[in-house]
């Protein structure tokens, strides 16, 4: 028996673009999943050779259906049902980005002084007793 119909929120859960089904549902509604530049609806059904743009937290994805994937498998299977065709211009945007990401811990030699920092100001604004 062959199953005919696969929506693209399923899909794009299968193939691991992301995590919850709900997500890849969430993302269609909002506009971060589009086929031929028009957005895809979540019930939308997916052919084989057909090429979306899929925009997720993470990076822009430009995939080409490669087979049809009804379950959730792991990564080294789930690559095999699509094709990776997204711009060399978005990967290197992506290690640009991830080259300068704040990873929210402050520079060496930056921010708040030390306590020599802070000894040496206060004999500095200390009033000179001569």
């Amino acid at each position: 028996m062959e199953k005919e119909k696969l929506r693209i929120d399923k899909y794009l859960w299968a193939i691991r673009l992301f995590k919850t089904r709900s997500q890849a549902a969430d993302a269609c509604d909002k506009g971060r999943v589009k086929c031929k530049g028009d957005n895809a609806k979540a019930s939308k059904q997916v052919t084989i050779g057909d090429e979306y743009e899929v925009k997720t937290e993470a990076k822009k994805w430009v995939v080409k259906v490669a087979d049809l994937l009804y379950k959730r498998v792991q990564y080294s299977e789930a690559i095999k049902f699509y094709t990776d065709i997204t711009p060399a211009e978005e990967l290197d945007a992506i290690k640009f980005q991830a080259a300068v990401f704040n990873t929210g811990k402050r520079l060496s030699k930056q921010g708040r002084p030390t306590k020599k920092d802070k000894r040496d100001l206060d004999e500095y604004m200390a009033p000179s007793a001569t």
